[in-house]
Order: structure tokens, then C-alpha cells, then sequence
């Protein structure tokens, strides 16, 4: 369910439409020209757990199915993480995205975390939640040039009046 869900996301993601999403892309910017990516570890807000690890993993085989870009394996991030010495590869500073993209030769990288995720609860009602943001930086500026963020699910007015839970999100 939760894989099926995080997929779902991404693809309202992308798309800009769903709950509440908020999307940005550089006007300037000729996304023609990005050929390799990688995606950096997500981090979670929500601390433990494996949602940053599943939506990354979703994010990778939704990008490689789309056939957009070819995306560099995780293990040889690990490997450019180190190599550029990222302190931090959830929220990388410009140079290290630079030194990053240098070594790996990818053109862009993608960050991202996951703000909320679980079963919210009002009065009677529950139901699951997820809010995710996600951006692509250009490897030779550093800059962000995509973004987009949204929230999925969460307890309704009608389920508050009326009890009972939310729709499944799967």
C-alpha cells in the first residue's frame, strides 16, 4: 500500500495536480539538455522509519520508467557523496551539487523530504496523510530549476461531520 501510494504522489507531483501542490520551473532553463540525474537520500521529518529510503526508491523507478533520464545507482551516489565530501546530502550546499555533479557527471541531482507522513486522527475520523517536496538542482549552477511540493489524503470536512474515515489512498 504505502509503495502504491508514494508512486501515486509522485506522479501527482510531477504532474502539479492533487491536494495541495505548488510546482516551480525554471522558465530559463532547457530541460532538454538533462540527460543524467541522481537522486540524493530523501530525508524524513518524521524520523525513523523507511519512507525517505521506499520514496526514493519509487522516485528512481518511476524516472526510469518514464525513460526521461537515465538515473546514476544508488551505490554510486553513496560513492559521489563521499567522493565530494557532502556534509549534509539531503539539503547540499551549491558547491557541494557542483562538486557532486563533477564527479558523478550527472547533469542535475534531486532532493527531497518527507514533511508528514502516517494517520492523522479528528474526533472520530482518521485517515492517512503524506506531504512530500521534491527538487531538481542543475549540476553546473547549483540552482534549483524544479520543485514541486504536495500533500495527499488527511481527514476531510465531511468526514469530520458525518464520522468515518477518509478514502484509501491506495
Amino acid at each position: 500500500m504505502l509503495k502504491k501510494l508514494l508512486l501515486i504522489l509522485f506522479v501527482i507531483t510531477l504532474s502539479g495536480c492533487g491536494g495541495n501542490s505548488g510546482v516551480y520551473h525554471d522558465k530559463n532553463m532547457d530541460f532538454g539538455s538533462i540527460h543524467t540525474v541522481a537522486v540524493l537520500p530523501i530525508l524524513s521529518l518524521q524520523g525513523g522509519g523507511s519512507g525517505g529510503e521506499m520514496l526514493r526508491d519509487d522516485l528512481i523507478n518511476s524516472l526510469l520508467a518514464a525513460g526521461a533520464f537515465y538515473v546514476i545507482p544508488t551505490g554510486e551516489v553513496a560513492h559521489g557523496i563521499l567522493q565530494s565530501n557532502m556534509q549534509n546530502p539531503a539539503a547540499p550546499t551549491v558547491a557541494e551539487i557542483k562538486a557532486f555533479c563533477r564527479a558523478e557527471k550527472a547533469d542535475a541531482v534531486i532532493t527531497g523530504v518527507i514533511k508528514e507522513f502516517g494517520t492523522v486522527r479528528s474526533g472520530a475520523a482518521s485517515a492517512d496523510t503524506i506531504s512530500v517536496s521534491l527538487q531538481m538542482m542543475d549540476g553546473q549552477t547549483g540552482r534549483v530549476i524544479w520543485s514541486a511540493d504536495t500533500s495527499l489524503g488527511g481527514v476531510t470536512i465531511m468526514d469530520r461531520l458525518f464520522g468515518g474515515g477518509a478514502q484509501p489512498m491506495n
